[in-house]
């Protein structure tokens, strides 16, 4: 430390002077310290009142809708409210057939290979043809006929106990395989489907115009296309406001065209 003296002044006077500029600057430094102290304290409360108010506006991510048994295969509810669901593979025709469908129910199939077993669900009621119609729509879109770009399909259905696993001697019956007996009633299916967003729940469902539209807020028409999968799901994404492209993926049977689109209101 350096010390400047006052040659005119003895040493008590120097010793004075320097005690009033010690007492000086330490009254400003109290003054900064307790300045900076309550900058301190307004900027705790700024950054709490900032959070409180963060958490406030922030919207609260939806919790997804629980999943239902049935959404483990294809599914939709036709426009009479019957439940109708089909197989997405080999695997789930299989458990469909054998535990999922009951004696009042109608099964639904096509000759082209590949195409899912379909069950309208009757729930001790009558199904009616409107319901029928659609279920066949449902089956001739999800069949092997959208890849192969047609536009009508054959649908055919059954009464349960007219489908079973028994063959005639020698032969073999695969996972998913069915033989079918007795007279087959036949349905000239249109190929399309349309993709909406359900009004009583936040779930995606895909099937025929009269359903979609009785039951979802908006949806989305799709023919068999171009578009892969993973493309069209981020634009019907972006018009249905889903934001869950996963979902969207399941609910597509190949590669599609989206051809028109209706938003409603919720």
């Amino acid at each position: 430390m350096k010390i400047t003296l006052d040659l005119d002044k003895d040493l008590n006077q120097n010793a004075n002077q320097y005690f009033e500029k010690a007492k000086k600057l330490k009254k400003k430094a109290e003054k900064i310290n307790q300045v900076i102290e309550e900058f301190s304290k307004k900027l705790e409360q700024l950054d709490k009142e900032t959070q409180e108010s963060h958490v406030k506006t922030k919207k609260p991510k939806p919790e997804k809708a629980e999943k239902k048994w049935f959404e483990r295969f294809r599914w939709f509810f036709s426009s009479q409210g019957f439940l109708v669901i089909a197989g997405r593979d080999a695997t789930t025709n299989e458990i469909l057939i054998k535990k999922h469908t009951n004696s009042d129910d109608l099964v639904l199939h096509t000759e082209l290979p590949g195409s899912p077993f379909t069950v309208i669900k009757s729930e001790g009621k009558e199904i009616d043809e409107k319901t029928i119609e659609e279920a066949a729509v449902f089956t001739a879109s999800y069949s092997k006929a959208w890849d192969r770009g047609l536009s009508y399909l054959d649908v055919f259905y059954v009464k349960p106990e007219q489908v079973s696993k028994k063959t005639e001697s020698g032969e073999y019956m695969g996972k998913g395989s069915f033989m079918i007996r007795g007279t087959k009633h036949y349905i000239s299916a249109k190929i399309e489907l349309y993709i909406g967003k359900l009004k009583t729940e936040d779930k995606i469902m895909a099937g025929p115009k009269s359903a979609i539209s009785k039951h979802c807020i908006g949806y989305v028409q799709i023919i068999p296309g171009n578009d892969k999968r993973s493309d069209a799901a981020k634009k019907i994404n972006k018009i249905l406001k889903f934001d869950d492209l996963d979902e969207i993926i399941r609910v597509l049977p190949g590669k599609v065209r989206i051809v028109s689109t209706f938003i409603g209101k919720e």
